[in-house]
């Protein structure tokens, strides 16, 4: 999953900066047109064209933040902030490795029933839904029902896949 992660990042990293340079080829071959580009930009966003013309000339004197300004209104990214493959890996990496730990726990207490191992997973699932709620607008509420939900139906693909195939454990 880490790997997974980490091409998923570096290709849309590696995408993003493939529509930078044919962006950056434009500014440098095409200045006039994406000057006027710009300016019809904050135009369409109600700013009157004298002004819009006059921010995007400003703007345009930098090469570098012509590059972001156009990067942003057009490509809908900040270059300066994409994100970082390996942290994304590591994220990723960690949480599986803490994912897959949880339901075995019981086992290594000496549980012999599955009823210990999926309590324990139906809470940590809540609770990491609850946990990511803190970072975004969505009450704590849906956000652990929504992990909920979605671990469970993941679960039930799993065994699925594994009773299809007559795998068993034991």
């Amino acid at each position: 999953m880490a790997a997974g992660e980490y091409i998923s990042v570096q290709s849309q990293n590696e995408s993003t900066h493939a529509e930078l340079a044919v962006e950056r080829h434009e500014l440098v071959h095409n200045s006039a047109a994406e000057l006027a580009e710009l300016a019809e930009m904050y135009v369409a966003r109600g700013v009157e064209p004298q002004v819009a013309e006059t921010v995007a000339r400003q703007l345009s004197r930098d090469p570098e933040q012509a590059l972001v300004v156009h990067a942003q209104e057009e490509l809908g990214v900040d270059p300066t902030q994409l994100p970082s493959p390996r942290t994304a890996a590591g994220s990723s990496f960690g949480s599986f490795c803490v994912g897959a730990l949880l339901p075995l726990l019981p086992y290594a207490f000496g549980a012999t029933s599955l009823v210990f191992s999926a309590i324990l997973s139906v809470l940590a699932l809540f609770l990491a839904g609850v946990a990511a709620s803190r970072f975004t607008s969505r009450t704590w509420w849906y956000s652990g029902a929504r992990q909920l939900l979605f671990g469970v139906l993941a679960a039930a693909v799993t065994y699925g896949v594994g009773s299809a195939f007559h795998a068993t454990v034991g």
